[in-house]
């Protein structure tokens, strides 16, 4: 059965085709968002990792090795199940720091740009193998199906189709860090026909060559030669090489990082990919023995890797055949495109970028887009040429070997990233080139020589059929791993090193330098930035890293301003790589020359890093950490203002009393400097921070017009636990306590004049009583009516004097309530008499008409003279509001068992928002030195004595917005008929 070169061409470009629009689609949202995003399209695109040895591969070493074609499915089954440990941290710190490759991971780890050339290279060199794997499965099986095209001819095209769509694939308009879900849908459809077509395969071999399981169990049983079940030589250490390898595969293939790290959409894909793949490669496995019985039984004379076109064949089926070529060609495209978009990042940032760094460019997406579409065609064209020249002549098993044992020597490097800080970049380089020299003379020279003889290579000590490379892939990794542990261990590693060592390994650390930027705002940032990236990719970089930490478009402040910087150091990583970006930032958003020699932690920093960790610290360490926010919250919620300063001045603390007292928030003002306060802040805090003093008393500040008085604490915070220095200052509101002890201090002065007025009133009661006596002789001695009448009128006027002497005595009394007057049964209308002769003593030169409406039998149960008290100072507020001429009433009115007394002015009112305060102690709606704000307080009281209740409505009339109406409500007195003494009623 045979197909001419067209229809496989027309195929090929057809199944091409629909894995482009497939993610085309994705790209364009064409396709649900669930089914995009669902964690099993994830797991299904990691199957891209078995390529072509999934269809043709295994079965050839399932031929060779029996049952250890497994240990390719198992090695990195296993580095799955220990996800948690080996994938997660790698995942972690590549979301971090946006390390996109292995490469990216080793730069940014050993602060190496050669470290990420010599990673790229090794990759590069060996995943040509890989390719060259995956360019011979397609030919191989092409040819089977049109036995009179030339292999090169199908090698080349096949090459040139997969570099046009792999540029495709990655040609988003993104910048180089973005995700290609476009890819991974199409990736996980390959991997669905992959495994369907095996599965299909398989299930028709059991069922058309053996009549099922029982016909399977009968022809193993056979002892024909050749025919029998799969064994596996504990003794063989192929079988343990190769599972070593594909676990390592896991982290240091090219494409296998680029699909687990780059491409991975949540931590919770990956957690459900570490059973999921597992569980797909099985079924992957699973049809492998079953294709190799078939192509015995039947029987097929073509190798056994190609047996899942031969058997096909062997069945006439014609649609079998084609599935299994579109298989195979899925699997070898699928890994093709992914391997050389990963390389091709790689290289761009690892060889060509570090060499030229491109300058005076308009667009740098675009220049780099280009660059990489450029440098996947070079990469798949090398493949080629290597190929033709070498891998066409080896079989599939011999370049996987090769593939896989070269970069298992990544390995050792991979696993110090996350698991041993001291390892250095010097003890890493010297072992990989040492495990790579070792990798060339004992694997790859003697395997190429199986395909191109050279005289040379035959005095080596290998096996001409090579059946031992497992010994020497040990024996190279052997001399990478000892070469990089001692060299790590006898050489110093430098502080860059060390701190980027922290930062990957797993839950360590690290306080960074408080150092402040050269660059003193976003703004700035922008313009330093324009140098080598010009200002448009400039603007674009600095407004997504701000837009990424939620900073606003105008940032000054030091510690935000580092932020700023780390943030789009990771940025430009993920389009650049790890040491371009890190040289490029250094060179162009460096840091002001230190002061001392001192280094200052970047206290923030390590809180906001403890505060990512809350929940997955255990033990002591969360133990300590829940220490640490219970003394945090106090400080916090401490109700004394407090903050902490830096000895360079920024502002590390300020808690919630802080931002009450300063109406400035904590999120506006730590992480920048006091001068970035407002003037008035700034120039107490400087001058006291700065100054020797340690306590400042009673410091007046005046703050929204009016004044304050603080009360200032200062104390060093040194010592060896805290050697970098700073101090906290503790910040006292002094000022209800001035202001109680001035309206204290006023309060003595008045009843010092109050007791001055009553001692002046009981000395002239002593000449009016003398007045009144001779008043009184007067009338005794004279008969004459005129001297008489003005007899009577001086009586008149002196009784007038005693009365105002006596309410003014009785008004200067204390009023303390431990003299327990009896309350007997008052007149209001005398008690408003009486307050309005006191009042009328002080309205010199002003006219103003007092109307007592209150009837002679409104009466209530009470002390007369604090009543009267009551009403001098309702009467006297009202006096003050009105204006010259003006009218007071005084009205009252019996309502059932109360008594309702109304004061009424027409002054100006007292505004709405004054209302609810005006019976506290000392709140006055007068001027300065015009009142105490203690009379209407006294009154309040006063009126709670007598079980009575006060309201204040202002304005009294409405329509001409003016007045206030102060109603009393108290008790009414009413006597009783039968005993003819005084019920007290109350309402």
């Amino acid at each position: 059965m045979s197909f001419s070169l067209p229809v496989l061409v027309v195929i090929s470009l057809g199944y091409l085709l629909t894995l482009f629009g497939i993610a085309y689609a994705t790209e364009r949202g064409r396709l649900p968002g669930r089914w995009v995003r669902h964690p099993l399209v994830y797991t299904l695109s990691l199957g891209v990792y078995a390529g072509t040895w999934a269809v043709y591969g295994a079965v050839g070493v399932a031929a060779e090795y029996g049952y250890g074609f497994l240990a390719y499915y198992l090695g990195i089954s296993g580095a799955f199940l220990l996800a948690p440990v080996l994938l997660n941290p790698i995942m972690r710190i590549g979301r971090a720091y946006q390390l996109t490759s292995l490469a990216d991971l080793f730069a940014f780890r050993y602060r190496s740009q050669w470290a990420g050339t010599l990673v790229t290279l090794t990759s590069g060199i060996s995943l040509m193998a890989l390719l060259s794997m995956q360019i011979k499965a397609v030919a191989d099986s092409a040819n089977l199906l049109t036995p009179d095209a030339s292999p090169e001819v199908i090698s080349i095209l096949f090459s040139i189709i997969v570099v046009l769509f792999a540029m495709l694939f990655g040609s988003r308009r993104d910048q180089a860090s973005g995700s290609h879900q476009g890819l991974v849908v199409a990736i996980a459809f390959d991997s669905i026909v992959k495994l369907g077509a095996m599965l299909l395969l398989g299930g028709t071999i059991l069922f058309s060559v053996f009549d099922g399981l029982g016909g399977l169990e009968e022809w193993l049983a056979m002892p024909a030669p050749g025919v029998s079940a799969l064994s596996l030589s504990v003794d063989d250490g192929s079988w343990r090489a190769l599972m070593l390898m594909s676990f390592a595969g896991a982290l240091v293939l090219p494409h296998m990082y680029h699909m687990i790290f780059s491409e991975n959409p949540s931590p919770r894909s990956l957690s459900r990919a570490s059973w999921g793949l597992p569980l797909y490669l099985l079924l992957l496995a699973l049809p492998v023995p079953l294709i190799l019985w078939g192509g015995m039984a039947l029987p097929v004379r073509d190798e056994p890797a190609l047996y899942a076109i031969s058997t096909a064949q062997a069945l006439g089926n014609p649609w079998l055949t084609i599935l299994m070529y579109v298989a195979g060609l899925s699997a070898a495209s699928g890994l093709m495109i992914v391997s050389t978009l990963a390389l091709a990042g790689m290289v761009l940032n690892h060889v060509v970028l570090p060499l030229r760094t491109p300058r005076d460019q308009q667009d740098i997406y675009r220049w780099l887009r280009w660059t990489k579409r450029i440098l996947i065609a070079v990469i798949i064209f090398a493949a080629l040429l290597f190929h033709e020249l070498l891998g066409r002549d080896l079989d599939l098993s011999t370049l996987g070997i090769l593939a896989l044992s070269g970069v298992l020597h990544l390995l050792p490097g991979a696993l110090g990233v996350i698991y041993w800080p001291e390892g250095n970049r010097k003890g890493l380089i010297s072992g990989l080139l040492a495990g790579l020299f070792l990798w060339a003379i004992t694997l790859v020279l003697p395997l190429s020589h199986t395909a191109d003889p050279l005289s040379w290579v035959s005095m080596l000590p290998v096996d001409p059929e090579y059946d031992n490379w497992h010994i020497f892939t040990f024996i190279s990794l052997g001399v990478n791993v000892v070469i990089f542990a001692l060299v790590s261990i006898i050489s110093p590693t430098s502080p860059e090193e060390t701190g980027a060592a922290q930062a990957c390994s797993l839950g360590a650390l690290s306080r960074p330098q408080r150092r402040e930027l050269i660059a003193a705002s976003s703004a700035d940032f922008v313009r330093q930035l324009s140098e080598p990236l010009g200002y448009t990719v400039a603007k674009r970089e600095v407004v997504r890293a701000l837009e990424q930490l939620e900073l606003p478009p105008v940032e000054y402040r030091p510690y935000q301003l580092r932020r700023l910087r780390d943030q789009i150091e990771i940025n430009l990583s993920g389009l650049m790589g790890p040491s371009v970006a890190q040289d490029l930032v250094q060179r162009h958003l460096g840091f002001k020359p230190m002061a001392s020699s001192r280094t200052a932690q970047d206290i923030q920093y390590v809180e906001r890093a403890l505060g990512e960790y809350e929940n997955r610290l255990t033990g002591l360490a969360g133990e300590l950490d829940n220490l640490r926010r219970h003394y945090r919250q106090t400080l916090q919620n401490l109700p004394i203002p407090a903050c902490s300063v830096g000895d360079d001045g920024e502002v590390l603390m300020w808690n919630q009393a802080m931002a009450e007292l300063t109406s400035i928030s904590a999120d506006e003002i730590v992480g920048a400097r006091l001068q970035a306060l407002p003037s008035h802040w700034r120039s107490l805090l400087e001058e006291f921070v700065l100054g020797p003093d340690l306590r400042r008393y009673k410091h007046r500040l005046d703050l929204k017009g009016r004044p304050h008085w603080l009360n200032l604490h200062k104390a060093a915070l040194a010592g060896p636990d805290h050697a970098e220095g700073g101090s906290i200052i503790l910040v006292e509101d002094q000022t209800e306590t001035r202001l109680l002890e001035d309206e204290l201090m006023h309060s003595e002065r008045l009843a010092s004049v109050g007791r001055l007025a009553a001692g002046v009133a009981h000395e002239v009661g002593n000449p009016v009583t003398g007045i009144s006596s001779l008043a009184q002789n007067l009338k005794l001695e004279t008969d004459n009516p005129d001297i008489l009448e003005t007899a009577d009128q001086i009586q008149q006027q002196t009784r007038r004097i005693s009365n105002i002497l006596q309410s003014l005595m009785n008004f200067a009394r204390t009023g303390n309530h431990a003299q327990a007057n009896r309350y007997e049964p008052v007149q209001i209308r005398r008690c408003v008499d009486e307050s309005v002769n006191l009042l009328s003593l002080s309205d010199t030169g002003r006219r103003l008409d007092y109307i007592n409406e209150c009837p002679e039998d409104l009466m209530i149960l009470g002390d007369e003279q604090r009543l009267v008290q009551v009403f001098v100072n309702l009467l006297a507020n009202a006096r003050d509001a009105s204006p010259e001429g003006g009218r007071i009433r005084i009205s009252g009115n019996r309502d059932e068992y109360s008594a309702i007394i109304e004061v009424t002015d027409q002054g100006t009112g007292i505004p709405t928002e004054q209302l609810d305060h005006i019976f506290e102690p000392f709140y006055t709606t007068k001027g300065a030195s015009q009142g105490t704000g203690l009379g209407l307080s006294l009154v309040y009281s006063i009126v709670e004595e007598h079980y009575g209740t006060i309201n204040v409505e202002s304005p009294a009339d409405a329509q001409s917005g003016r007045g206030t109406l102060v109603r009393l409500k108290l008790p009414a007195y009413e006597a009783d008929d039968d005993s003819g003494e005084g019920d007290y009623q109350e309402s």
